[in-house]
């Protein structure tokens, strides 16, 4: 209930139930990030799971995200850069916010 609540409501905030269809990326594929991507998916948004490495980018498809990007491959990166209209962040631990920066659309939202 904690995960599903925690991703809802930023989804919710930021425009993801009105109906119109965004483009949204997880950053951070552990069980926040994995239920984000179902949500997200449930409301009928184009989503983008973004790891480190790609050991997790079957399991991120599996839950329903349509592309994968690994955060450690600049030329995966550069094939994201400008499509998504909201990102929501679930790592913890300290990060560099600004390689995330570039995937945003302009008047793109990281939560």
């Amino acid at each position: 209930m904690c995960a599903g609540i925690t991703l809802y409501d930023p989804i919710r905030h930021w425009g993801g139930t009105t109906g119109k269809k965004m483009n949204i990326g997880i950053i951070g594929i552990g069980g926040l990030g994995t239920m984000g991507i179902k949500i997200a998916v449930a409301l009928g948004h184009n989503v983008t799971a973004i790891s480190r490495g790609t050991a997790k980018e079957t399991m991120s498809k599996e839950k329903g995200a349509s592309t994968y990007l690994d955060s450690k491959d600049p030329e995966s990166m550069k094939k994201g850069a400008a499509s998504l209209d909201l990102i929501l962040n679930t790592i913890s631990a300290e990060h560099q916010l600004s390689i995330y920066l570039p995937l945003l659309k302009s008047q793109g939202t990281l939560v």
